[in-house]
């Protein structure tokens, strides 16, 4: 049960509070002890402690100054000695010796034998002592307070701390460490704020302590930025508070201030020890910067560390985790001892770096040293299990981990909930997560990210709302994990309230939660907003570029997208598979032939040819331009085809009207071992279709279902409907949506509504733009659609009918462009377009072509047949 304290009435609600709500409080907390009946006891004692103390110590003795002296002294051992199990029974005699002496008036030794009890975990006992003391000074406040963080009953602690306040006894600079470490074990940075204004009003905000403890509170919750403010403040910084910022800017992953904290403690009095390079080095491990890395192992040695096991390792993690395989295992082998940490860091460079194999003898060779493997262990090998075995071989790593009693903590949970996921076995992963209690916000991430991947989005959002309502506080991949649910949902609202979240965090600017942002917007869409938000995004990756292009790209913004893969060039950033792929696609849709060649060229000199999905975006590319002979070309000249390639160069004979090469194609596919996917049959059916082969189009899509176990999907059932149509089988294609096993879309009803008009079938027309008028009513292709069938039958109080539907529900008919790529520009054109600077010698072009044209016997066809009043006047 958690107390917040979020407001100034809330305080004020605090410093009031009766103390029956506080037994009530500490009773739900304590059930399992037996601390109640002594709190309800001591309680009821309390005020008339506070409030008169001369009523509870009426009588009062002072032994000789001798025998104050030497009990002062033993207290003074027994707090040296306070980890040793017999101290509790020596502090017990004292506090006799005290009692029997008439001494336990006096506040120093009373206080003293406190702070001991405190300390051996004796909360009964120090309880007791507490009430019966003079309660007018911090210090037996501050020892409650302490003993309660030890406990982790932080609720406890800030009820006495204000409390405290409530009885006008004034906080001292011992009193704040523990408040604001209890804030951060219940992650209430909303209640340090309100602690770190009275610190200042106090002047304790410049005291070494108060200051660590406020800096590391807001660094592990995400406020580097008060962290920092804080950390300036303060006059004098040892090496302990150096290194607590420092390790803020590395948990943030900030390296460009973490580098820049590092210097400035080089230049300060306090120089860096063995846990500055420690900390420096790791986030140097995290980011790759091997260059800095190499540069901070002189400073290693030079500063005579090298030799200091932590730093030792950590730099064996560096070397590995940048590639640098070799010197990592020169490092290693140089080390005179190694230890569990070592091994961890050698097997995971390994894994990161893709040489799986000597993964599997490195574990050996580390359980043969006499090494035991821990959780961080497997943690690092498993995915390597993955990437050369299989999912048995996983399970049966799992099974080693639970024989041999290896700890279950979060890195292994998460470990493991990750390798199920990418194995594909939800259920394991579902049933890892709830082997224990023991979740934090990277094992949620784990299962956010997991369930997104197998499209279960709904379960990734609710396991983010689970880890907010458990007070756990997202980090950037938690965030950068959920947005891609809220875009796959479609979710705008939601997304925009984490939006707001990632904002108040500071997290914007991190640009994995960039990129996720970005393609949100553009999939719930809003490009005008993703492309706003990228605008704004201080630094870009190649990632954030390729999600803003390729939203362009897939949203009908072609142009956009082509100037934006020329942007990403200018600035610096390297061009991948990705980015190239999402190029390609935005010049095959402009068309922009041009454009193309010359991506085209920047993949032959960089030597991008043999990557299978650039090659086939050029395929498609070529094909939609026109160019079939270079789009057979480029995948005769592929070294290694996949399916995705296969796929592009049937569908562009498909489209150019060869089905017989297409045919051809899929079979000399299947000839070289590669399985067709869904994509295949989806372009095998529409070819048939384009070209009348109805049943071989049947044939290819019984095969899919029966001989292929592929379940045909909406796209496939709207190419059968197409099939159907072009012949002129209209109630064949209507039988077909009749025996679809899921509600067909408006896809489908509007492919059978343009066969019926090209066939002149009105009424399963209006069958079909009945479904159409619910499904897309703001359409205006297929209300245009349905008034053509209605004037092809001459059915013309039908066609106003339909007309007098759309000014009502205000849809506009969206003029259709034509564009044609001449010489490196776009040309485009519609109906009647009078706006191009040339179009007096286009029309003039044209109307010499059309006389040509009847002279070799052309009549035009009208594309709707006239109204009988207008023929009449004609």
């Amino acid at each position: 049960m958690g107390i917040c304290f979020n407001s100034e009435s809330t305080l004020v609600w605090f410093l009031k509070l009766d103390y029956g709500l506080c037994l009530f409080h500490f009773e739900n907390m304590c059930k399992r002890t037996n601390l109640c009946s002594m709190f309800r006891v001591a309680i009821s004692r309390f005020h008339t402690a506070t409030s008169s103390y001369n009523n509870v110590m009426s009588k009062s003795h002072f032994s000789p100054p001798e025998t104050q002296n030497f009990l002062t002294t033993q207290l003074e051992s027994l707090f040296r000695a306070c980890s040793d199990a017999s101290v509790l029974q020596q502090v017990r005699q004292v506090h006799t010796q005290v009692i029997v002496g008439g001494m336990s008036d006096i506040r120093t030794l009373s206080s003293r034998i406190l702070g001991l009890y405190v300390l051996c975990g004796r909360v009964k006992d120090a309880g007791n002592l507490f009430f019966r003391l003079e309660l007018c000074y911090a210090l037996p406040w501050n020892w409650m307070i302490r003993g309660f963080y030890m406990l982790g009953w932080f609720d406890f602690a800030l009820l006495f701390y204000f409390k405290m306040l409530g009885s006008k006894v004034s906080p001292d600079k011992y009193t704040f460490p523990y408040v604001i470490k209890a804030c951060g074990g219940l992650n209430n940075v909303p209640l340090c704020m309100v602690v770190h204004n009275m610190v200042r009003s106090m002047g304790f905000h410049v005291d070494l302590f108060v200051g660590s403890a406020l800096i590391k509170l807001y660094a592990d919750n995400g406020y580097i930025h008060d962290a920092r403010h804080v950390f300036d403040e303060l006059p004098l910084k040892d090496a302990i508070l150096w290194n607590v910022m420092l390790n803020g800017y590395v948990k943030s992953g900030d390296f460009d201030n973490a580098i820049g904290t590092f210097r400035e403690m080089g230049a300060s009095y306090s120089k860096p020890n063995s846990v500055s390079y420690t900390c420096i080095l790791s986030i140097c491990a995290t980011r790759g910067k091997f260059c800095v890395g190499t540069q901070l192992h002189g400073l290693v040695i030079g500063s005579g560390f090298e030799f200091d096991s932590q730093v030792a390792n950590t730099l064996v993690a560096m070397y590995s985790k940048c590639g640098n395989l070799f010197d990592a295992r020169k490092l290693f082998n140089t080390m005179p001892q190694t230890d569990t940490v070592t091994w961890n860091g050698l097997i995971a460079g390994y894994v990161q770096n893709g040489f799986t194999d000597e993964a599997a003898p490195l574990l050996n060779a580390m359980i043969s040293a006499g090494v035991k493997p821990d959780s961080v262990t497997f943690a690092s090998f498993l995915p390597s299990i993955l990437e050369s075995g299989s999912l048995r071989h996983c399970k049966e790593v799992h099974s080693y981990i639970v024989r041999h009693g290896v700890p279950f903590d979060v890195y292994l949970k998460s470990a493991l909930i990750d390798i199920y996921f990418k194995g594909g076995d939800v259920e394991m992963a579902r049933k890892s997560f709830q082997q224990n209690t023991l979740v934090d916000v990277a094992v949620c991430t784990a299962m956010i990210s997991g369930y997104v991947l197998h499209g279960l989005n709904i379960d990734a959002i609710n396991i983010f709302r689970w880890l907010i309502q458990e007070g756990m506080v997202p980090n950037c991949l938690t965030m950068a994990s959920v947005l891609p649910a809220c875009a796959a949902l479609a979710a705008l609202k939601l997304g925009k309230e984490l939006h707001c979240d990632i904002l108040k965090k500071r997290l914007e600017n991190i640009v994995n939660v960039g990129s996720a942002l970005t393609d949100m917007y553009a999939k719930c869409g809003r490009l005008d907003l993703a492309y706003e938000f990228f605008r704004r995004m201080s630094g870009r990756d190649s990632v954030c570029w390729n999600s803003m292009i390729s939203s362009f790209s897939q949203n009908g913004k072609p142009e956009m997208a082509i100037d934006l893969f020329r942007q990403m060039g200018m600035s610096g950033a390297k061009f991948d598979s990705v980015s190239l792929s999402s190029a390609l696609s935005a010049a095959a849709n402009s068309p922009a032939l041009y454009y193309g060649k010359e991506m085209h060229g920047y993949v032959i000199r960089n030597a991008l040819s043999s990557d299978t999905f650039v090659a086939s975006a050029l395929i498609d590319m070529y094909s939609k331009c026109g160019k079939l002979a270079l789009a057979r070309c480029v995948f005769d000249l592929m070294d290694g085809k996949n399916e995705v390639s296969w796929n592009s160069i049937i569908a562009a004979f498909g489209n150019h009207g060869y089905p017989r090469e297409c045919l051809d194609l899929f079979n000399e596919m299947l000839g070289v071992g590669i399985r067709p996917d869904h994509v295949t049959f989806l372009v095998i059916i529409s070819a048939c279709g384009h070209a009348g082969l109805v049943d071989e189009g049947i044939h290819y899509f019984c095969c899919m279902t029966g001989e292929y176990g592929i379940c045909a999907r909406m796209e496939h059932y709207a190419c059968v409907v197409d099939l159907y149509g072009r012949a002129g089988r209209l109630h064949e294609a209507f039988d077909a949506i009749k025996s679809m096993p899921f509600t067909p879309d408006a896809g489908v009803w509007g492919t059978l509504l343009g066969a019926c008009r090209l066939h002149g079938n009105v009424e399963l027309a209006k069958l079909a733009s009945r479904h159409l008028l619910e499904l897309d009513p703001k359409n205006s292709g297929y209300y245009v659609l349905l008034s053509n069938v209605h004037a092809d039958a001459g059915e013309w109080a039908s066609v106003l009918k339909v007309r007098s539907l759309m000014k009502e529900k205000r849809v506009q008919k969206i003029p259709g462009y034509s564009w044609i790529d001449v010489n490196g520009g776009t040309h485009m054109f519609s109906a009647a377009d009078g706006n191009h600077p040339e179009s007096f010698e286009i029309y003039l072009i044209l109307k010499s072509l059309l006389l040509e044209l009847r002279k070799q016997g052309y009549v035009p066809q009208p594309y709707l047949p006239l109204h009988p009043q207008i023929m009449g006047k004609n």
